[in-house]
């Protein structure tokens, strides 16, 4: 595939997904048995203004982005689309979708919102383009304080509930829900839609950044080759290129054998199984049982 042919398809994955976003997002709110952290704050604070659900989540976006800057975070396209297209996708969803009064309708326009979402954030988070200003927000502070991600996601998620909870937000059994099976959905729906860029779509590195943006990163990552990248969206961290130079090099050195190891080139495997004879046997043993070979 030509590169052209390449920024084309991730484009209009990126634009599919952030419209199947903003729809199951009002498919969820419809159902009325609770929604996510971020929607049950837009949905207080639509009760609170009168602004539709759709601009305030528009609003929401851009605050939320402006808070990169003191994190020293550039937003990439898609992250500047996020802001734009999730609102008003979300806000026509919501007029096209009746809400739903019976238990067993609700159920289902909920599970089906749920799915959506799902395969959604693996579409606009597949093509590479930049986290949405959520995500930023949640790397950045992670980036600039030290703390775990883990923490900084709980915090952020638990202030913003609360918060649209107090204004009127909805917070239901689909919120609880919501926070259970969304990370375990879109740990199959990521990996299914990610674009893999071959080595000569990646090579212009400057137009690479226009596209995902940039983030300053936790201290001690000097060389930008060490940099940490996030692709994250509802609690979901993809292995960052560091973490995977680090993988490759652990299975080339390690002394358990696979299938797909790297060659080390180190040092020759007869030399290492004379100096750990028990250990290369033991090891061998070991990876037979795991890989099921005869």
């Amino acid at each position: 595939m030509t590169s052209g042919l390449l920024l084309t398809r991730r484009i209009v994955q990126l634009l599919v997904g952030l419209f199947a976003y903003g729809i199951a997002i009002a498919m969820m709110v419809q159902a009325g048995i609770g929604v996510s952290p971020w929607d049950v704050l837009s949905q207080g604070l639509s009760l609170k203004t009168g602004w539709p659900f759709g601009l305030i989540t528009n609003v929401l976006g851009l605050f939320v982005l402006l808070l990169w800057i003191p994190l020293r975070q550039r937003p990439g396209l898609g992250t500047v689309l996020n802001v734009l297209l999730i609102g008003p996708s979300a806000q026509l969803g919501l007029a096209l979708i009746p809400k739903q009064t019976e238990l067993w309708a609700q159920v289902l326009l909920f599970v089906g919102g749920l799915l959506l979402l799902a395969v959604a954030t693996g579409l606009y988070i597949g093509p590479r383009m930049g986290p949405g200003p959520r995500d930023g927000l949640m790397t950045g502070l992670h980036a600039r304080t030290g703390w775990p991600i883990w923490a900084v996601r709980t915090g952020i998620e638990v202030t913003v509930l609360i918060i649209g909870w107090i204004l009127g937000g909805n917070v239901g059994v689909g919120t609880l829900a919501f926070a259970l099976l969304i990370g375990p959905l879109c740990s199959l729906t990521l990996p299914f839609f990610a674009i893999r860029l071959p080595q000569t779509a990646a090579t212009d590195a400057v137009a690479e950044r226009e596209l995902e943006g940039t983030a300053e990163q936790a201290p001690g990552l000097e060389a930008e080759q060490d940099a940490v990248r996030f692709d994250v969206r509802d609690g979901i961290l993809l292995e960052s290129d560091s973490a995977a130079r680090s993988r490759f090099h652990r299975e080339g050195t390690s002394s358990v054998i696979r299938e797909h190891q790297p060659d080390a080139g180190a040092e020759p495997e007869a030399s290492r199984a004379s100096r750990f004879p028990a250990l290369t046997v033991a090891t061998y043993w070991l990876d037979d049982r795991l890989t099921r070979r005869a």
